[in-house]
């Protein structure tokens, strides 16, 4: 079976399982670990910020930046695409006490135009926006990046309107390789940033929130009341660095293994695809003759796992476990399925 349904169902390396056995442990509720404390200075130090918090995953690290950033009762803007608004199971209003104001923008990305007259809090009745949202790469938005243009201009929106900004970069990792973006400027856009390491990487576990010393002591707290303490974390933060140190170079493979399955799509008379809109490791396309669940059972008959992704859409995602020779597997089916 080939599976692109995610690019989070890769299994853990002989290596990395390797560097994970031999990983120096302690516990981290007490600070003692040190291959976490290692990790976290070290991805803190990448995207310019004072302090690092590994966490278990990336829905816990976006709301652990909601959290630090917000009052209860207050707004937050997000492009409606977002995976804050559309895959946490509300969390932020449960945790956080804030209500999301969903934008409507192109690909899931947000320009300041988009965010016209959206600042709220000058009257009683109105609830205060305090925070912005974005996400890079998108993934409801077909993996689009932000460029460091768009992104200059979103800070100077929030700076105008005293806004703070969370930066959910569950696929920072695809966006830096493709955009070739530095990880230090997004640091200097957002004030809090979660940055994954089982999407694209392939580690087995785990997220990391970046931002200033004092809101990552508050979010430490917070991470604790939620049960996200952990003890000898060591070992899935060994297997982070491994990804960092030995996958991030193999993005590049799954953006241009995408691209070509994206122009086999775009030949087949029964799909249709925006070619345009393929930037990194994921591929959304339409079905034009039936349901995307009928679509996704069909494939996976035929050995090829995606995931629908609305009425009549599709999504694959790339990842390293998928070879040149799989995507020609994948090649194939789609043409014997979907070319009249």
């Amino acid at each position: 079976m080939i599976d692109l349904r995610s690019d989070t169902i890769t299994k853990p390396t002989v290596k990395m399982l390797e560097v994970m056995l031999n990983a120096k442990v302690g516990d981290d509720v007490f600070g003692e670990d040190p291959t976490v404390n290692e990790l976290q200075a070290r991805v803190a130090h990448m995207f310019g910020k004072e302090a690092g918090l590994f966490v278990p995953s990336g829905t816990m690290s976006n709301q652990l930046g909601v959290k630090v950033l917000t009052q209860p009762g207050d707004e937050i803007l997000i492009e409606k695409k977002g995976h804050i608004y559309n895959y946490e199971s509300s969390g932020a209003s449960m945790l956080s006490g804030v209500q999301i104001a969903p934008i409507e923008g192109i690909k899931g990305k947000l320009t300041p135009s988009d965010l016209a007259n959206t600042v709220r809090g000058l009257y009683d009745w109105e609830p205060k926006t305090t925070v912005l949202c974005l996400e890079n790469t998108t993934n409801k938005g077909g993996g689009a990046c932000y460029t460091e243009l768009e992104l200059k201009k979103l800070r100077t929106f929030a700076d105008t309107h005293n806004l703070k900004i969370h930066l959910d970069g569950a696929r920072i990792w695809n966006a830096i390789t493709a955009t070739g973006i530095k990880p230090k400027f997004f640091g200097e856009i957002a004030d809090t940033i979660s940055v994954c390491f089982s999407k694209g990487l392939g580690a087995p576990v785990g997220s990391m929130l970046l931002s200033s010393k004092k809101n990552i002591g508050r979010a430490r707290r917070y991470r604790k009341m939620w049960g996200g303490g952990m003890r000898q974390i060591g070992l899935l933060a060994e297997a982070a660095n491994y990804a960092i140190d030995h996958h991030q170079s193999l993005l590049v493979e799954d953006h241009r293994r995408a691209k070509e399955l994206a122009l086999v799509i775009n030949e087949c008379e029964q799909l249709t695809i925006d070619l345009e809109s393929i930037e990194t490791n994921i591929l959304i396309f339409e079905v034009l003759t039936e349901r995307a669940v009928d679509a996704v059972e069909k494939l996976g008959k035929h050995g090829v796992r995606m995931v629908p992704f609305g009425p009549n859409t599709v999504r694959a995602t790339f990842h390293f476990e998928i070879g040149d020779e799989q995507l020609e597997m994948v090649k194939a089916v789609i043409k014997q399925l979907y070319s009249r």
